[in-house]
């Protein structure tokens, strides 16, 4: 995609949201990330582990590491009740955003945002 620091402002709230819907560990967040854009979307661990680190700071997720069965250790974030209420307030944001792009866009002042 085009613009990364387009994708980077709302890069948090789809990492959320991927994990309201499961518990993951690093590498299987970004696969997933990729996947449910149709690889329109690409995440770097880079990019993605300050952002998990960022959650587990702010109560947004909390961390457990598990032993596979390879030996390796792997670590796990699932989302917390504080993270599902934070993750709620910016998806409304979202709506509200991407409703007034696309009214514009199209050309639509037919319904007002709220």
């Amino acid at each position: 995609m085009g613009d990364k620091k387009f994708l980077a402002g709302h890069t948090p709230m789809m990492v959320l949201k991927l994990l309201e819907r499961r518990e993951m560990y690093g590498w299987e967040i970004l696969d997933e990330f990729a996947e449910q854009s149709f690889d329109t979307f690409t995440l770097k661990g880079g990019a993605l582990y300050p952002i998990l680190h960022n959650f587990e700071k702010n109560g947004y997720v909390v961390s457990n590491s598990r032993t596979i069965e390879n030996g390796r250790v792997r670590k796990y974030y699932s989302i917390t009740n504080h993270g599902k209420e934070y993750l709620m307030k910016k998806q409304t944001e979202w709506e509200i955003y991407s409703r007034a792009v696309n009214n514009i866009m199209k050309g639509d002042s037919g319904y007002a945002i709220t």
